[in-house]
C-alpha cells in the first residue's frame, strides 16, 4: 500500500470522523450521476493507445472531477456519440 503524507492523513481522519461535507452543487452532482449512468453498462472491453501527455492530462482532469479516468474517457466518448459533447471552439 502506498504511503500517505501528513496532509493526506489529516484528510483521511477528517473523512473517517464525518467532518467533511460535500461542496458539489446540484448541477455538478447531476453531471456526476450522468457520467456514472453512461458508464454503468460495460459489456465490451476496448484497448487504445494514447499519447503519454494526453493520458496524463485526462488523469489530471479526472482527479479534478473526482472520478476515475476510465470513467471520464467513457463519458466523453458517450457524449460525443450522442451529440452531447459541447464544442468550446
Amino acid at each position: 500500500m502506498p504511503t500517505i503524507d501528513d496532509s493526506e492523513l489529516e484528510i483521511l481522519q477528517a473523512f473517517e470522523q464525518g467532518q467533511l461535507k460535500s461542496v458539489a452543487t446540484k448541477t455538478e452532482l447531476a453531471r456526476f450521476k450522468s457520467a456514472a449512468r453512461a458508464t454503468t453498462l460495460k459489456d465490451r472491453r476496448v484497448n487504445i493507445l494514447l499519447a503519454s501527455g494526453d493520458l496524463r492530462d485526462i488523469q489530471v482532469k479526472a482527479l479534478e472531477e473526482g472520478i476515475p479516468y476510465q470513467t471520464l474517457i467513457a463519458s466523453i466518448l458517450h457524449k460525443y456519440i450522442t451529440g452531447k459533447l459541447a464544442d468550446r471552439g
